[in-house]
């Protein structure tokens, strides 16, 4: 094992040698980005290849004869993920973005191996069975895994690193939707990667090899078909303001009870009777309301040929088709419970991402909205109901994900609907203004367990996110005692010390206090003092103090500005004594920080 292993490393060197003679970083870059546009497209063509298989599977292949009873094969499918991950893979799997957006602010960019493999073997499984999940996150996952070891292998910095995995990102979702436009916004709005005209090419280029790669794989065939039929008329404008507060109000309900059926769900401990109650669940809506099962895709394609009637047929009893008021209730029933049966998804142990569910969403309540208008019947026109689906599921990715341009432009990609701009951003930005405003986090910040670790374009909060406080601790302060003599404290500490500062400790290591230079330094040459004066007499409140683990950068920064100290003591929640923080330090570890973030 060692001797590949160095021949490996001998190699690495060799090339590395001779690309920095020959290849300009940037082109090195560049190629880097085509390598992992390439890797993210095959990734995202197997992912979605195996849940096709394991689908025409069950539909079509071996359980042909048990297709009646479909709203119990979600439940195998979250068992077998289950069991797949405890048996096999042995590893906790995390669901979606947050695990980029983990890695991407967190840890350096780098994504634990096991996620080259984890997704690729879960959520085909979930999906393929009817998880009511999307293929897109776990795709992600997949790709900037394979990005996050490729850095690892070629010893990138730790730009190079982020640009690798924003680039893998970007090409997931440019091979899975054919947009690259919409992935490289994605990259922008949901990760908070700074866009610049260095970090541009890589992405175009990354987007542009997935889409081919895809192409190559799957040939043109394309996700949503839309034909406009109906342009966009000035008169419609109240209705799609109408529009993007009803997306809103979607967005918000989507947020809120997937976050509650979480809570509640979490307090379930044994994996298995958490995997039984949601699997049962799950397997109870799917049979009340079969559009539910698996991504959902069919049923938008058949919203935007205006076909209600394929949806309707769907349902396990009759619906007349002439009821208009009770097709309204119905589709509201979809809105209502697609969220609901995603997440019990992923609760009952299946592994998936939230954008087939956000886009089925925003489709059907786009819908039921032009339907519930046209039925009474106070317009001398109709509304076009696909228009309105069209743009409502823009509506609803902007809401869930708080991602306004990145929905525009998947939804004008995807389906060529580039005549509906007006009502698209319309819809967009105020679906994403309210429920920015009402809810903090978006369905994937909103997993990430470390909130300070939210992405930000603010690039001084970035930096100061990304200073590791514990790192910057100095330890080496001779602590001491409050008893001890003025003769002590010089022979112990003065004499043996380079510091201007010292910590005054009980017996439990809480600090009391501290004694400067400055205290003792008429006192300290003369003997006479040495054993008429103690510690607990010089010792004095330090002007502020630093919370090792709750205080964070900004915080920290500014306790040094408003006490003007060069030097605070660090302790934990209970007084006990950590060390020292330097200010020079910790601004010449920020600086660094900046440096790493901005640099082109």
């Amino acid at each position: 094992m060692k001797p590949s292993v160095e021949k490996i490393n001998r190699a690495l060197y060799r090339f590395h040698k001779w690309r920095y003679r020959h290849v300009s970083h940037e082109n090195y870059m560049i190629f880097l980005s085509i390598l992992i546009g390439f890797l993210s497209g095959l990734v995202a063509v197997l992912i979605k290849n195996l849940a096709h298989l394991i689908q025409t599977a069950l539909e079509k292949g071996f359980f042909l004869h048990l297709l009646k009873w479909y709203f119990i094969f979600p439940l195998i499918g979250t068992g077998l993920s289950m069991l797949i991950i405890r048996h096999v893979i042995k590893k906790r799997v995390e669901n979606g973005i947050s695990v980029i957006l983990e890695a991407f602010f967190k840890r350096k960019s780098l994504i634990p191996r096991h996620y080259t493999y984890a997704n690729l073997l879960t959520a085909p499984v979930t999906v393929g069975f009817g998880g009511s999940v999307g293929l897109e996150g776990p795709s992600a996952v997949t790709g900037a895994a394979w990005g996050s070891q490729l850095s690892r292998l070629l010893h990138l910095n730790i730009k190079q690193r982020n640009m690798l995995l924003a680039a893998a990102t970007a090409g997931t979702f440019s091979s899975i939707f054919k947009a690259p436009v919409a992935a490289i916004l994605f990259v922008v709005e949901v990760l908070g990667f700074d866009l610049t005209m260095t970090s541009l090419l890589p992405l175009i280029f990354a987007s542009v090899t997935a889409i081919l790669t895809s192409y190559f794989f799957m040939g043109d065939e394309i996700l949503l078909h839309f034909v406009l039929k109906h342009k966009f008329y000035l008169r419609e404008m109240p209705f799609y303001i109408l529009l993007g507060i009803t997306s809103a109000t979607t967005s918000m309900y989507f947020l809120a009870v997937t976050g509650r059926l979480d809570a509640r769900f979490r307090r379930i401990r044994k994996l298995w009777h958490r995997w039984l109650a949601g699997g049962m669940l799950l397997g109870t809506l799917l049979f009340v309301f079969p559009l539910l099962y698996g991504e959902g895709y069919e049923a938008i394609n058949h919203l935007l040929l205006k076909d209600y009637h394929w949806i309707l047929n769907r349902f396990p009893f009759p619906v007349s088709h002439n009821e208009v008021w009770l097709i309204v209730l119905l589709f509201a029933l979809l809105v209502t419970f697609k969220p609901v049966a995603m997440q019990l998804t992923f609760l009952s142990g299946g592994v998936g991402g939230v954008f087939a569910p956000s886009m089925f969403t925003g489709a059907v309540s786009g819908y039921v909205t032009a339907i519930a208008i046209n039925a009474l019947e106070i317009l001398p026109y109709e509304l076009p109901a696909e228009n309105f689906a069209l743009v409502g599921m823009a509506g609803a990715v902007a809401g869930i994900i708080h991602a306004p341009l990145m929905a525009v432009f998947l939804i004008m990609e995807i389906t060529g609907g580039h005549e509906l701009i007006i009502p698209l951003m319309t819809v967009a930005g105020i679906s994403f203004f309210i429920s920015k405003k009402t809810m903090k986090y978006n369905i994937y910040t909103r997993q990430i367990r470390d909130k300070k670790y939210i992405p930000t374009h603010d690039k001084d909060k970035f930096a100061g996110v990304m200073v590791e406080l514990d790192r910057v601790v100095e330890k080496d302060f001779i602590p001491l005692h409050p008893d001890m003599t003025l003769g002590q404290m010089v022979k112990d500490a003065i004499m043996n010390s380079h510091r201007h500062v010292f910590p005054v400790l009980d017996s439990d290591r809480r600090l009391l206090g501290i004694v400067t230079l400055d205290d003792v330094r008429k006192i300290m040459f003369n003997p006479d003092m040495y054993d008429k004066v103690k510690v607990r007499e010089l010792m004095h409140h330090p002007p502020a103090v630093i919370y090792y683990a709750l205080d964070d950068f900004q915080k920290t920064m500014y306790k040094f500005q408003s006490s003007a100290a060069w030097n605070l003591p660090v302790v934990k929640e209970d007084g006990t004594y950590v060390g020292f923080m330097s200010k020079s330090k910790l601004l010449s570890v920020y600086r660094k920080k900046m440096l790493e973030i901005t640099d082109e």
